[in-house]
């Protein structure tokens, strides 16, 4: 038997409200039991969530063809969102965590994966997210002329490229003063976006953009120089960055090649060591255990960094042309061996 499961979609833009949607054996029944309507299959239905003669939130239910799932539109505050997910644990679904991007429904399309797909489309930022996005439809209507065994299915669940070109790591480049973090990130962003000078302190807060390596969408961070100041304005900012790092999904540490190699207890796994200015060594070394060699100046090295950067998201080499999920309602599915 399916499991039951509830999970918030987060919609976008100003007007945007709230989508519960639940899935599993216990869908109609729990509609049925605290909607003040009848959902009908493929209908917007309007009513009332109640939980017994309290109302939640005026909402609107659209039950799926076959009954299974159903999405709950709240118009409420991120309260009426909780209250009505802590509804359905109580009922016995089980709550996915981070299930959010925006609802296929009122998107073009005949089945619930090609709502998907015309839902998700305006969140590609790249051509190769546009490209892989655009062929899921015809890949999966493929693979279920001649299904595959449900453990290939529950394997196909740990490719999560398709979800990571659709939702953009954060990357933070970090480092002491002058190390070239502000040319570094000039050379990734494509364009002149932070001031660079030979002087310690130039960048005096963290500036972050969307940028593009290697098909991969980025939000890359460029942060001021980590050192003890007295320059309050340039602490503040410090501090600021500090804590922007602290959120980030990978940090590309920036240390100066002609400098002895320092021990940074706070280096974790979620980290790159970049070894920037080897162009002052008249050579690029190759790479090892103590990092990337790049020269931001010369731009050599910086392929390699590249391509570090979306292999560690394990975005590289990866084929267009291959059924891949991209949502949480997918993700569950195949991790049960059932086809999305």
């Amino acid at each position: 038997m399916s499991e039951n499961i509830v999970i918030l979609l987060t919609g976008t833009g100003a007007a945007a409200v709230a989508v519960v949607r639940i899935e599993g054996p216990l869908t109609a029944e729990f509609l049925r039991a605290h909607f003040s309507k009848n959902a009908r299959s493929g209908h917007c239905v309007h009513g009332e969530l109640r939980d017994g003669e309290a109302v939640i939130d005026d909402v609107v239910v659209v039950l799926a063809a076959d009954g299974g799932s159903g999405d709950i539109n709240l118009h409420g505050s991120p309260w009426t969102a909780a209250r009505a997910i802590e509804l359905a644990r109580q009922y016995g679904f089980r709550l996915l965590d981070g299930a959010d991007g925006p609802s296929p429904h009122g998107a073009d399309g005949e089945t619930l994966l090609e709502r998907e797909v015309a839902a998700w489309l305006p969140m590609a930022r790249s051509e190769l997210a546009l490209r892989m996005l655009a062929a899921q439809t015809s890949k999966w209507n493929a693979l279920r002329e001649n299904p595959p065994a449900p453990d290939r299915l529950k394997e196909m669940a740990a490719d999560g490229a398709l979800w990571r070109l659709l939702h953009p790591p954060r990357v933070a480049i970090a480092g002491r003063p002058n190390v070239g973090k502000s040319t570094l990130a000039n050379q990734l962003f494509g364009q002149e976006r932070s001031i660079t000078a030979d002087l310690p302190g130039t960048t005096r807060d963290w500036v972050g953009e969307f940028t593009t390596v290697n098909g991969l969408p980025i939000m890359l961070v460029d942060t001021p120089g980590i050192r003890e100041t007295e320059d309050r304005i340039e602490s503040q900012a410090i501090d600021a960055a500090q804590k922007e790092i602290a959120e980030v999904d990978l940090v590309l540490l920036v240390v100066d090649a002609t400098q002895p190699v320092e021990t940074n207890s706070s280096e974790d796994s979620a980290m790159i060591r970049v070894r920037n200015k080897c162009d002052l060594l008249g050579r690029v070394p190759e790479a090892s255990a103590g990092g990337l060699w790049v020269s931001a100046k010369t731009g050599e090295g910086l392929d390699a960094l590249r391509r570090a950067i979306v292999d560690w998201f394990g975005c590289a080499d990866v084929e267009v042309g291959k059924a891949r999920w991209w949502t949480e309602r997918q993700r569950s599915m195949l991790a049960r061996g059932a086809m999305p």
